[in-house]
């Protein structure tokens, strides 16, 4: 005899968590007992029927075989799983032997109900081998061959009695019935055969279209490196002949308002084609967070940026705060923080009709290592409903979406910025009403390095701001635009410039001549600048140890990292902000150190 928890028994226990979940048999199933149990009910059904000390033999054999029968599937290993297949077959075999005696005790012992508890032993027997065994309906026949003895036994013992026809018909009801059952059965396991088929074709194409959308994202990020420098190119030559048209030449009014219209058109252009950049980037998973010794008080400069004065151009009242315990120096991504808080900025200006715009800076020391910031940006303005503000933070999605609002822009910010707060370990919220002015709140949790300024770190920061005298400057640059610009704007600061089209004639300018700074572009024919910049460290020139500063289109922190593997002391995005590159030149008398420390700029480690 055999049951259906054979498969059951060669499953391992599972956890106490999901047995807690389990229905109470399937558990008793999992763990191999269901076997006894039924043992124990054939030898309770026998009690009624046969003298107590018979039915007591049959339940220890049963128990014995069953026994056996676990040991066999379970506990012995052979090395040819065809003959271990032929073992566990003779050992079932075996087991209905035992199991078959039931019905035949108790249709010779039983009396006048014992025949009726032996069909009804023999049907559950048989119920049992085909259930187990459904998926060998060949097994299964050879398995229940014992029932298929005691019902012929049955028969010849009745053969010309009245009650041997009936015994004869249960025969083709049980057939047909286990026929129903096995048929029912192949037909769902070839059901579930086709949809694990189609799960793995599923799983085939989901990976395949994976790695197509990998690649497309590959794609993409490269298309939009190369468009970014493709674009940063020519801004850098728009953006600075605008810089120098407004700080170099006497325009009339009109001709200054037409400068300063397309310095900041070209200036709107670059914050979008840097957004597109950052939230392609995002979706690629492939945007890192920097994280570099700074000061605070360089960071709160950064992050206020141009919106004091664009504030006071608008008739603003415009406040920067700062509270609570601040640290002095600390462990952060400055440029990516700097850009959050001027994205804020930049939107409370903007829809700040009449009224403040304020900046408070909030520290709060969590140990001695450790410090909470948050930078709230809090304006008057027109506020948002509390049923809008779930839009804010969508890539594309504006509060006013309609082709008459009154104000401009992508939509990228914000879900830029509340990224970006994430990476660096933080977040963004949002306190507002309409009507009634918003509040947005960037916080959080850096690394100090200290909380008090030391007088080294004070002097070298005055040395710094020293302005620095008439420079020999070396350009190196391959666009005539921007080597015209890069000229022109030196030669107003009062430094001597020297010319070369691509690296190669950048080494043989610095083989005849020393010169106190070297500002270098990265993508140039015959040579490119990091190149030439591994060449001019690692010769014995005059200048080996000229403080470099490059210049390059692609503003991606891992070519930021090439550039001062390379060599290179600082690192200037274009198109050039002529600002940052003042404070290069002005740290260049004090030699690579101070470039490299200069602490608002990209500097090598």
């Amino acid at each position: 005899m055999t049951d259906a928890t054979t498969t059951a028994d060669r499953l391992a226990a599972p956890p106490a968590d999901r047995a807690q979940k389990t229905p109470f048999f399937h558990r008793i199933m999992a763990i191999g007992h269901l076997r006894y149990w039924v043992i124990g009910a054939w030898g309770l059904a026998l009690l009624t029927t046969v003298p107590w000390h018979w039915a007591m033999i049959w339940y220890v054999v049963a128990t014995a075989s069953g026994v056996g029968r676990t040991i066999a599937e379970t506990r012995i290993q052979m090395t040819d799983p065809k003959r271990h297949a032929r073992v566990k077959l003779i050992v079932a075999t075996i087991s209905g032997a035992c199991w078959a005696g039931a019905p035949l005790l108790s249709f010779y012992m039983g009396g006048v109900f014992g025949g009726m508890l032996a069909i009804a032993l023999l049907c559950a027997g048989y119920t049992l081998v085909f259930t187990q065994m459904r998926a060998n309906s060949r097994e299964a026949m050879i398995v229940s061959m014992p029932y298929t003895l005691t019902v012929g036994v049955i028969v010849a013992s009745l053969w010309g009695q009245p009650g041997m026809l009936t015994v004869l018909a249960i025969g083709p009801v049980m057939a047909l019935a286990l026929l129903i059952k096995v048929v029912i059965t192949e037909i769902k396991d070839n059901e579930l055969a086709a949809i694990n088929a189609r799960q793995a074709e599923l799983i085939a194409a989901l990976e395949v279209a994976g790695e197509q959308a990998r690649a497309a994202s590959d794609a993409k990020s490269n298309f939009l490196a190369v468009v970014s420098h493709e674009l940063r190119t020519p801004m850098n030559g728009v953006l600075g002949a605008a810089q120098l048209l407004e700080n170099t030449t006497r325009l009339g009014g009109d001709q200054q308002n037409y400068v300063s219209i397309i310095r900041r058109s070209g200036e709107s252009l670059l914050v979008l084609l840097n957004d597109i950049l950052d939230l392609a980037k995002i979706e690629a998973g492939r945007l890192e967070v920097d994280m570099a010794e700074t000061s605070m008080a360089d960071l709160v400069e950064r992050s206020v940026g141009p919106f004091e004065a664009q504030a006071a151009a608008k008739g603003l009242d415009f406040q920067v705060t700062r509270m609570g315990e601040l640290p002095h120096r600390l462990n952060t991504d400055a440029l990516r923080v700097a850009q959050i808080v001027q994205n804020l900025l930049s939107n409370a200006v903007k829809f700040t009709p009449e009224g403040k715009v304020e900046l408070t800076v909030h520290g709060r020391r969590i140990d001695a290592r450790r410090a909470r910031l948050d930078f709230a940006v809090a304006d008057s303005g027109v506020g948002i409903a509390e049923a809008d503000q779930g839009k804010l933070f969508q890539p594309f999605t504006q509060v006013d979406a309609s082709s008459t609002r009154g104000y401009g822009g992508t939509g990228l910010g914000l879900s830029i910025c509340r990224k970006l707060a994430q990476l660096l370990g933080g977040d963004i919220a949002l306190t507002s009403a309409a009507g009634a002015g918003s509040t947005f709140t960037l916080s959080l949790d850096v690394d100090v390095e200290s909380w008090e300024a030391t007088p080294i770190t004070e002097r070298a920061n005055r040395a710094v701001e020293t302005t620095a005298g008439p420079l020999s400057v070396l350009v190196v640059e391959d666009h005539p635009v921007n080597r015209m610009v890069l000229q022109a704007w030196l030669t107003s600061m009062g430094h001597a410039c020297a010319m070369a089209e691509n690296g190669r004639e950048a080494l043989d300018a610095a083989a005849e001549a020393a010169f106190d700074v070297i500002i270098m572009d990265v993508n140039m024919p015959v040579m490119d600048g990091l190149t030439a910049t591994r060449a001019l460290r690692g010769g014995d020139g005059p200048n080996r140890e000229t403080p470099v500063a490059v210049l390059s289109a692609s503003a991606r922190p891992e070519d930021h990292a090439s550039g001062f593997a390379a060599g290179a002391d600082a690192y200037v995005d274009k198109p050039v902000d002529f600002a940052a590159l003042a404070r290069v030149l002005a740290a260049t008398p004090h030699g690579r150190g101070a470039v490299r420390a200069l602490p608002t700029l990209s500097a090598a480690a």
